[in-house]
């Protein structure tokens, strides 16, 4: 349950960030996509992707930067750059991933993810990238939307192993440069 009168803070996470950031990641993933896989591929791929361990390594690997929302004192939302090699698809270089953004429910529509969104476009210019890109599942349409709103256009597809279960992520990109 969100609090009106609470203001978010967005900021670095750090390596103390990781337990928190683990279960609101793995409970934001399983919300968002546990209908579209078996219950086993679903449990794979947490514990394979947000286990304490594993956030605070991603948190404190100098090719990603992360970004955790606050409000209240309650983690509602987050975002991470990854640094790696871009697709054929995307054209820009040197570009960035957008690898995860993510807003709890009850924060949607709030404006949360258009700052978390900021904070990695600031990033990234940091970081010397043109542009940014991501994998959006083909079917998450609430994303897709957003992403286009942002000023992301897709330019190929690649597929996401959610376990077992093989899925089309579309891929989108965005430049940053003016």
């Amino acid at each position: 349950m969100n609090d009106d009168s609470a203001a978010v803070v967005i900021r670095r996470a750090v390596a103390s960030d990781a337990t928190d950031l683990a279960g609101f990641a793995s409970r934001t993933f399983f919300e968002t996509f546990a209908l579209s896989t078996s219950a086993a591929n679903m449990s794979a791929y947490l514990i394979e992707s947000y286990s304490p361990e594993i956030q605070r390594r991603e948190i404190e690997d100098p090719e990603r930067a992360t970004f955790v929302a606050h409000a209240g004192g309650l983690l509602i939302g987050y975002a991470q750059l990854t640094r790696g090699p871009e697709p054929d698809c995307v054209h820009a270089r040197p570009a960035i991933e957008l690898q995860r953004l993510y807003v709890a429910p009850d924060w949607h529509g709030r404006g949360v993810a258009i700052d978390l969104m900021g904070e990695c476009v600031r990033a990234a210019l940091q970081l010397r990238a043109v542009a940014i890109w991501l994998g959006v599942w083909e079917h998450n349409v609430r994303a897709r939307t957003f992403y286009m709103k942002q000023g992301f256009v897709q330019v190929g597809t690649h597929l996401f192993n959610l376990g077992t279960d093989a899925q089309t992520d579309l891929i989108m990109e965005r430049s940053i440069v003016r």
